[in-house]
């Protein structure tokens, strides 16, 4: 496949010498993603990547455990990672499993099991890491002429806020304050459908987050001057690419963009007015997140109505890249990103 740059500037320096493979996978309660990058002088080069929706939270609020079959679809996406990571001949490794691990009773014997049919060893992270990397993954997109953002990564089975501030003495965004809730777009749309969504029922989404926001929200979202919305998901990356009416979701249309709080609130009526089948049909958003998608902008709407700020960036980044830039950074191929 074609390499991709990452970074800040589209502009990318030449590999790094010396300096490996680097792998990264983020195990999610809806997703599995995977990114393969080599260091360069200012940034790094994505050389393959992976996402598959599998669904691994599916049932577990409800049950507690993992499912078979939420396993099975499990392995076969990460059987896929390792023979990318083994093709790459990647060395530096993060393999990192989030909510549906952190949640599920079954958690360890689904990890042992991926360990032996795969050879893949899952850390979980707690939430504070997980927001943590979603910040320096999402850095380079904070608008450098302003004061912060208050950012968001809308999960499957969580939903991380983080307010971040620029120092005057060092322009490198810094982690204010955090919160997790537990809701993300799995959890949400078990709990009230996502199928056939009334206004009723999204009102219902939006008010059950916004009662978890709020408390952060007293605290940390007061003085919002120069500050913007910074979301990485498929939530907001699915609402940028109806946006802009693609025919096809194409990541560097996406990635970097802005939306004014106008636009978000016409592209939102626009899905709520879908029917379910609509929203399967259309290429952006597809029969894997129909009924998903609402439930993650109920959450984006309970976030918009908690820190009402006029534009949000969106990021088609996050985990992936946070996990890639820190270990660059301890094995000192990355110093700027």
């Amino acid at each position: 496949m074609a390499a991709v740059a990452l970074a800040a500037d589209p502009a990318i320096g030449a590999q790094a010498p010396g300096t490996g493979v680097y792998a990264a996978l983020d195990l999610g309660t809806n997703n599995c993603r995977l990114l393969i990058a080599c260091p360069t002088h200012d940034g790094f080069r994505v050389v393959d990547s992976f996402s598959r929706i599998i669904r691994l939270g599916e049932g577990v609020s409800a049950t507690g455990c993992i499912s078979e079959a939420a396993i099975e679809r499990a392995i076969a996406a990460l059987s896929i990672c390792r023979d990318k990571i083994n093709l790459r001949k990647a060395r530096r490794l993060r393999l990192i499993a989030t909510e549906a691990c952190r949640a599920a009773s079954n958690a360890e014997g689904f990890r042992s099991r991926v360990a032996a049919e795969t050879g893949i060893e899952l850390e979980v992270i707690d939430r504070e890491t997980e927001a943590s990397l979603a910040v320096l993954g999402c850095s380079p997109l904070v608008d450098p002429r302003g004061r912060g953002a208050i950012l968001f990564d809308i999960g499957g089975g969580s939903t991380e806020l983080v307010r971040i501030e620029r120092d005057p003495a060092n322009p490198q965004p810094r982690i204010k304050a955090w919160m997790s809730i537990p809701y993300g777009v799995v959890t949400l749309a078990e709990q009230f459908g996502g199928r056939d969504v009334t206004p009723g029922i999204y009102a219902a989404m939006e008010r059950e987050v916004a009662n978890h926001v709020a408390p952060f929200a007293e605290e940390h979202g007061r003085d919002l001057t120069d500050m913007h919305l910074l979301g990485t998901s498929g939530t907001v990356t699915t609402l940028a690419g109806i946006h802009l009416n693609l025919a096809r979701y194409d990541r560097r249309r996406i990635d970097s963009i802005w939306m004014n709080d106008a636009d978000i609130t016409a592209t939102i009526s626009r899905l709520l007015g879908m029917s379910y089948e609509e929203r399967a049909n259309n290429s952006c958003i597809s029969v894997e997140r129909a009924d998903l998608v609402l439930a993650g902008c109920a959450i984006l709407d309970a976030i918009r109505r908690a820190f009402p700020l006029p534009r949000l960036r969106v990021a088609d980044r996050g985990l992936r890249e946070g996990m890639l830039v820190e270990m660059m950074r301890e094995d000192g191929a990355l110093r700027s990103w």
